[in-house]
């Protein structure tokens, strides 16, 4: 049975570089965000060029149960569940179903696999409903992949704290 780990933190945190550090040989990036902009597309580009040129990468915006099930051996970075979640909530998806089926899919993967996700709940009560729709629907989605996962680490200032 392949590990799985999680890594919270906020954003610009250092959660991504500290997770590609845990990826071992062969490594996969499996992306979420998708560039609908020029600031998006340079986030991505950035994102690229810290990964360097030896990273498969599988481009996943709401189905990750079929890209990291593809996925054969090494590590799965898959980066990040706020953007799968974002991008389920704006196609209209069943967040529980598919939230469900990822859980349920974490035993049959091959690789390791490191859930890169923003915690987001520990400030403001945001004033639209929308966003605090948002901010308690990946409250609960980390709660169960934290739950699911062997392994769970925040990461503040560059610095991981073990969780689990």
């Amino acid at each position: 049975m392949a590990k799985t780990t999680l890594i919270l933190g906020g954003a610009r945190s250092g959660k991504t570089a500290y997770a590609l550090t845990l990826a071992n040989a062969p490594r996969t990036y499996v992306a979420t965000a998708t560039a609908h902009d020029d600031e998006m597309r340079d986030r991505i580009a950035a994102h690229q060029a810290e990964r360097g040129g030896d990273w498969t990468l599988v481009e996943a915006e709401t189905d990750l149960v079929t890209a990291i099930g593809e996925i054969q051996s090494g590590t799965a970075v898959v980066d990040c569940l706020t953007l799968w979640l974002s991008n389920l909530m704006a196609g209209d998806c069943d967040v529980e179903v598919e939230t469900n089926a990822l859980i349920d899919s974490l035993d049959r993967n091959r690789a390791d696999v490191v859930f890169v996700s923003n915690e987001i709940g520990m400030g403001l009560v945001p004033m639209e409903v929308l966003s605090r729709a948002f901010r308690d629907q990946q409250g609960r989605l980390n709660q169960r992949i934290a739950a699911a996962a062997d392994r769970v680490e925040f990461v503040a200032a560059g610095l991981p704290l073990r969780l689990k």
